[in-house]
This record gives structure tokens, sequence and C-alpha cells, in this order.
């Protein structure tokens, strides 16, 4: 099961087998049913997540009722609440699996270890939360500044399959537009409008 994230890892940083194999033995394997939750709004994140196989979103319901998707969680992607996850403060998020998941899943305390154990673990964690930050920034200013057709256009450049495996009123939550908007959409690109 632990496949995936080697290979991820090896992506950003090198470490050597025997860092790996210690790597393993602080990480809980869980199988997550499609429509479980991983997290739920008013819980501490107890865990960040490996996603080794499955999908996952991340998401909040304002006080409308209203769903707003912050992330779906792909293959190789961690999730989690990380201001819950660090501070212990109740998670304002709920993470749902969207299929049926196989997960890596890794408490503060192991995580801590990890960090100090094998160092290199740390210029790992740090890459991702400099990428993370970045793509949040950019996801951000575009909201701000792009079309909704230029987010749904960018949404399907960035993940081809997505439209498969989540539901229209899912995508429609992430790209920050109502079902209506995104059919239209949908709609003007099938006519070539």
């Amino acid at each position: 099961m632990f496949e995936f994230l080697h290979q991820k890892v090896n992506e950003t940083i090198k470490i050597t087998n025997e860092e790996f194999e210690f790597a393993k033995t602080l990480f809980i394997p869980k199988k997550l049913r499609k429509k479980r939750f991983l997290l739920q709004d008013g819980d501490v994140c107890l865990y960040t997540t490996f996603v080794e196989r499955g999908l996952l979103r991340s998401f909040t319901i304002d006080d409308k009722g209203n769903e707003h998707i912050l992330q779906f969680g792909l293959q190789g992607w961690w999730v989690g609440d990380l201001y819950s996850f660090l501070t212990e403060e109740p998670s304002e998020y709920n993470i749902e699996a969207l299929e049926d998941s196989e997960l890596l899943l890794i408490t503060k305390s192991s995580w801590d270890l990890l960090l100090d154990e094998v160092p290199a673990f740390e210029r790992y964690f740090r890459t991702l939360i400099q990428n993370n930050l970045i793509a949040t920034q950019r996801r951000l200013m575009g909201t701000m500044s792009t079309t909704a057709e230029e987010r749904y256009h960018k949404l399907l450049r960035d993940f081809p399959d997505i439209s498969q495996r989540v539901p229209q009123h899912m995508i429609a939550s992430y790209i920050g537009v109502t079902r209506e908007t995104l059919s239209r959409l949908r709609s003007q690109m099938v006519s070539g409008n």
C-alpha cells in the first residue's frame, strides 16, 4: 500500500530504503468507503493524509447551506486541515470520500518524529507546503480575476478526468458558480459558442 507514497516522496527528495521503512512504521493505513467522512466540521484534524488510491473532497458549508469545495484530493495528494492538525483547534472543514479510497494517515506526534528522525522529510513537507501556498494564491487570484468559463477550462485542463469522476454540482461548487451557470457553460462549449 505504500508504493505510490514512496514514488511521490522520491520525486521530491532522495531517501534511503531504511529511512522509508522507518517512515512506513509511522503511517496508519485506512480504507475509506465512498460517502464516508475522514474529517467533519467541528472535529480536530488528528491526521494529515496521503491518498494512495481514490478521490476525496475537502469542503465547508456556509450559513445558507451552500457547499464550498476547497480541494479535491486525488491519488498522490495530501489532504487534511493543516491549521487544525498543527494547532489542535476544531476544523471548519469536512473531508469526504467520493470514491472508495486507500489512505495513509499520520498523527501529529508521528509526523514530528518523522521530521526529527529523517530530516529529508522536513524538506519534503516544506516543499509541499510551499507548493500548496502557491497553488492557493493562484486559485484565489483566478477566482477574483478570471471568468467562470476560464476557471472551468483550467480545471478540465489540470484534471482531464475530473468530469467523469465528480458530479457536476461539485465541479460548480469548486469553481464558484451555481449548477445552472455550469450547465450553461457546458452547453455553450458543446454548441461551440
